[in-house]
């Protein structure tokens, strides 16, 4: 007896907007890198939070008060066990550029110094790079790249070239979102570790599609994005070992990060609430403990397969297309798929799309270095998939592309 397939049509059946209609057609929302549509759990966690316990968090003794810090903290026990982490190891932040400029201003400014090194792949998102950019430039600090090859791949073959007795941090895309690159996180680390370098994840792409485990990856620090995880906007976790945190300064001054405070001395708080200082996002954190909690009741391994049969159906359409060639040919990739469309650019072929009810990003993808390298200067259109996407969805894409063709070579 085969595995279990996934039942897409009950998991559509939990997303309000993909009732939608846009220009007239149904919606096909295929740009769930960029963001991913909300399903009602959540959607009734955030209402609910707002509805029965709107206080703030940690300060107040009055039951609203209780109610919002029990699920506050309830959310970050989610993150926790999600990420294979604990509580005490669970920052919330408002997504993964947050996390990683966190861990950039607060490790990095009291570890690198000048003449250290900073290594970050090719791949990387701005958000795991301008950071680690402005850090090696205002310490006086090396900025390294671990190249990646013409399908998409990092070569790591230069990785122990690249790690030098000055690498101090390594800083590394789980998936790649321009690309879908799956990179080696757990070797990758472990070269790190014995150069004597610490590693920093951008899990944003990986949260939705793979199970995670920090422990078994052996990274140091792991940042995520909610919003790209079925969670509602301007919330995001950054988990670090707990070691590390605890000897880290902190980055924002304010109410909630303290223990005490005096005129002549100040008192900081242990982590996590360290690194949280203001009112955080306490219902936002609900939401994302609600995603979490959602996402990881689903069969995580028929998600996979569906993701992966939609990304090969894709492939296999636009390779018979003459005039398109897909870009990112990585052995192990997540559900991404890059094209160009010759003589098109993509940000064209992304509106005539969206006139036939597709929603596709175009652009570099905030991942302009890597668009670079592959000599893509106008980026790529980009189609990701989720598991509420469907093969009529993809095969509606592949018709918008030759309708886009038709249209605009006139």
């Amino acid at each position: 007896m085969g595995a279990p397939e996934l039942d897409v049509a009950a998991v559509r059946a939990m997303f309000p907007a993909l009732g939608l209609s846009v220009h007239g057609r149904p919606l096909a929302y295929l740009d769930s890198a960029s963001t991913t549509q909300k399903p009602k759990v959540v959607l009734d966690a955030l209402v609910r939070g707002y509805e029965t316990a709107c206080a703030n968090v940690h300060r107040g003794v009055h039951a609203l008060s209780v109610a919002a810090t029990e699920g506050y903290e309830g959310a970050r026990a989610n993150v926790a066990r999600f990420l294979g982490g604990s509580p005490d190891e669970v920052v919330f932040t408002r997504g993964t550029t947050e996390a990683i400029n966190l861990v950039a201003e607060s490790y990095g400014r009291a570890h690198v110094r000048a003449g250290d090194r900073v290594l970050v792949s090719g791949l990387e998102h701005h958000s795991n790079l301008v950071p680690w950019f402005r850090l090696c430039q205002a310490v006086g600090a090396h900025l390294d790249v671990l190249p990646i090859d013409e399908a998409g791949a990092l070569e790591l073959e230069r990785l122990d070239a690249r790690l030098t007795p000055r690498t101090r941090v390594v800083a590394v895309s789980h998936v790649s979102n321009a690309l879908g690159t799956v990179a080696p996180v757990a070797e990758i680390a472990a070269r790190a570790r014995a150069a004597g370098a610490v590693t920093v994840v951008d899990g944003a792409q990986a949260a939705p599609h793979l199970p995670l485990d920090v422990r078994k990856l052996g990274c140091d620090f792991y940042a995520f994005s909610g919003h790209k995880a079925y969670a509602p906007t301007g919330v995001g976790a950054l988990w670090g070992r707990a070691e590390l945190l605890d000897a880290m300064p902190p980055w924002q001054g304010g109410g909630e990060m303290i223990a005490s405070v005096a005129f002549d001395a100040i008192t900081y708080a242990d982590p996590p609430h360290r690194f949280e200082a203001g009112t955080p996002d306490i219902f936002g954190a609900m939401a994302l403990g609600a995603a979490l909690e959602w996402l990881s009741g689903l069969d995580r391994a028929a998600v996979a397969r569906h993701e992966a049969a939609l990304l090969a159906h894709a492939e296999g359409l636009l390779d018979a297309l003459p005039g398109v060639r897909r870009v990112g040919r990585a052995p192990e990739r997540a559900a991404v798929l890059s094209f160009v469309v010759e003589g098109l650019h993509p940000h064209d072929v992304g509106t005539i799309l969206d006139l036939e009810g597709v929603a596709v990003r175009t652009g570099h993808h905030c991942a302009e270095p890597a668009m670079t390298r592959l000599g893509l200067e106008g980026g790529t259109v980009r189609a990701s998939f989720a598991p509420y996407n469907t093969f009529e969805e993809v095969e509606r894409m592949v018709q918008g592309v030759l309708r886009a063709q038709e249209v605009l070579t006139r």
